[in-house]
């Protein structure tokens, strides 16, 4: 069967070996495809694999060959899965490949904001610390963690080992979460409306849905502390970004740490770009050698599954 990667340059830039997809079948790897090309690129085949370009009804439609598609990400919202269904294509992702790497990273941004690392690294660069009369100094409030209440939305894997580092940081963790597990016995199970108005720091770890679209919202923020951080590796649509930058503003909250957006790369206009105590990174948190190479590699996994007529992670069934 004919393989096509349509933006293979996300997952592998250069570091990981095609090889192992390569032994499946003819394989061809696009490092990116714009919109306007998705379907003539993905002409013909039977498998076609994506991270980030988008698989619309339209495009499916289009594409009478295909039989599979892959999703090298556990999130599936740039594929129609319903469409799929329709034509009795499985759809797999990877689920639990980046648990440990996006727990760091939402812990990377709780860091920042509590120590302000980077920021007092460069005062010292720009010659404060040369020039102080005392032997230290801060610009910013320093927070310890320890006693302070972290409330986590959504109790997947992510956010079980998000709670798990703050309990190592003697936190207290409430979580908001659909279904409570049965490993995360120090974990207090909340409403929406309590973890927000009762947490230092709230976390969000949740699927993107319709039901979670906007999930952060004015109401919401008017329920937190004015000493409380937000901090968003999930999906950024989950935030109603234009009320966010005005909470900060107004100094509703003491700041956010977020590693996604709702439109990727953003655009300038952006209101989150220039707020204060609001720290962007470029989605990233996914992204280390570890978690990529276990990507890579339960990618290729799906694919000898499906030739094998057993599939897995199959998010359509």
């Amino acid at each position: 069967m004919q393989i096509v990667v349509l933006d293979g340059h996300t997952l592998n830039p250069g570091d990981l070996s095609w090889e192992p997809l390569e032994r499946l079948g003819p394989t061809t790897i696009h490092s990116r495809t714009p919109a306007e090309q998705v379907v003539e690129r993905a002409a013909g085949a039977e498998i076609v694999i994506t991270n980030k370009a988008l698989l619309p009804r339209a495009a499916i439609e289009q594409l009478p060959a295909l039989q599979y598609i892959g999703v090298t990400a556990t999130g599936v919202n740039i594929v129609d899965v319903e469409a799929a269904r329709e034509r009795g294509i499985p759809v797999c992702n990877v689920p639990s490949y980046g648990t440990k790497s996006v727990a760091q990273m939402a812990f990377a941004h709780v860091l920042n904001l509590s120590q302000r690392v980077a920021e007092h690294a460069q005062l010292v660069r720009d010659g404060r610390w040369r020039d102080s009369q005392d032997f230290c100094f801060w610009d910013f409030p320093l927070i310890e963690l320890a006693g302070r209440t972290m409330g986590i939305v959504g109790l997947g894997a992510i956010g079980r080992e998000t709670a798990r580092l703050a309990g190592a940081f003697g936190m207290q963790v409430i979580a908001a979460t659909r279904t409570a597990p049965d490993d995360a016995p120090d974990v207090r199970i909340v409403d929406l409306d309590t973890l927000f108005a009762e947490s230092d720091i709230v976390s969000l770890h949740c699927p993107l849905t319709d039901e979670t679209r906007h999930l952060v919202n004015r109401e919401r923020l008017a329920r937190m502390k004015p000493t409380a951080l937000l901090i968003n590796t999930s999906r950024g649509p989950l935030i109603d970004e234009a009320a966010l930058a005005a909470a900060l503003i107004a100094g509703q909250l003491a700041g956010a740490g977020l590693d996604v957006l709702s439109e990727e790369p953003p655009r300038g206009e952006n209101p989150l770009l220039a707020a204060p105590n609001c720290y962007v990174t470029p989605h990233i948190a996914w992204a280390t050698s570890a978690a990529r190479a276990r990507l890579m590699q339960a990618s290729v996994e799906n694919v000898a599954a499906f030739l094998a007529g057993e599939p897995q992670n199959v998010v359509n069934p």
